[in-house]
């Protein structure tokens, strides 16, 4: 059966959570097996070796269940319009996270804390699904309403549990609006106790050398502290889209339902005005409107609704 040196690869392969380094031992095993005719268990072996990890469904909060919402996204890589540099620095992300037990037998460690920023609806939120989904981790996202409250003292306290939580459970950690507590200590409207929770925060995640991911994700850059970039491995800038992501991301929506419609050049930087949450939604009311109506959905109808949704904004900054 197994060496002794096989065995001590299986282990670590497992505690490192690195699939492809334990699928390739038992595949050597199971070639060990057929050398030494013993066909039965060369098959039983490979077969364990084809299957895939079932990702877990049960997360023990440990009394910490009020500060997460815990997700299992399905949405993928391809499901995320962006722009290729944003999809190849996840990918390393990834990449890295995949092999990270290569990277430790080397001294380094995988980049894991994340600072994503730009403006709302184009694609960081979604951006913490396709990273939980394609390693097959839970997604964790900080209750922000929950974290902060005004008894001094308790942030830090329940900041203090979250990162236990994050180095006792893999998953990818969300912490959405994170100019709430990352906001930058020099401005003037800033009280003590802000600044103690970041001072907290910057401890913390310097502190962590879990198997977790962090993502901060934030629409107001300028607004946070210098201290925290030299804390994150990456910070990743998302705009709007580009006419051709907008095109892309029309036909991606509305070919679910309609696969043979393709939209032009022209309804494309029409809808690059939006971004690509509101995109998503104009698509998916034209979509309901085909529905309710049985007619097919027309370029017209999608350039109404983009102008709808933009006169909509252009009377509240009026107003404001």
């Amino acid at each position: 059966m197994a060496t002794n040196d096989q065995v001590k690869q299986l282990a670590r392969a497992h505690y490192a959570n690195d699939d492809e380094a334990f699928r390739s031992c038992l595949l050597q095993i199971a070639a060990n097996e057929a050398r030494k005719g013993h066909a039965a268990a060369a098959r039983e072996i490979k077969a364990l070796a084809s299957q895939k990890r079932a990702a877990a469904k049960v997360i023990n909060l440990a009394g910490n269940e009020d500060l997460f919402t815990v997700a299992y996204p399905s949405v993928r890589m391809g499901d995320l319009i962006v722009s290729e540099e944003i999809k190849l620095r996840l990918e390393r992300v990834m990449r890295e996270y995949r092999q990270r037990g290569k990277l430790a037998d080397y001294g380094y460690e995988n980049r894991r804390r994340i600072l994503l920023e730009g403006a709302p609806g184009t694609g960081k939120t979604m951006t913490a699904s396709v990273i939980a989904s394609e390693l097959q981790l839970p997604l964790l996202t900080v209750q922000m309403d929950k974290l902060i409250t005004k008894y001094m003292g308790e942030t830090s306290v329940k900041l203090r549990q979250i990162f236990e939580s994050i180095a006792r459970m893999p998953g990818v950690y969300l912490f959405d609006e994170f100019d709430a507590i990352g906001a930058d200590r020099s401005l003037d409207n800033e009280v003590g106790e802000m600044r103690r929770i970041l001072n907290s925060f910057l401890q913390f995640i310097e502190a962590d050398h879990s198997q977790s991911i962090i993502l901060a994700a934030t629409n107001n850059f300028e607004m946070l502290d210098s201290a925290l970039f030299r804390r994150f491995d990456d910070v990743i800038h998302y705009d709007l889209p580009t006419a051709g992501e907008a095109r892309e991301l029309v036909d991606h929506t509305i070919g679910g339902y309609d696969p043979h419609f393709s939209c032009s050049a022209d309804l494309a930087k029409h809808m690059s005005s939006l971004c690509q949450a509101e995109i998503v939604q104009v698509c998916r009311d034209a979509i309901k409107d085909s529905l309710l109506e049985g007619a097919e959905i027309s370029e017209s109808v999608l350039q109404d609704l983009c102008n709808e949704r933009m006169d909509r904004y252009a009377a509240v900054k009026q107003v404001s």
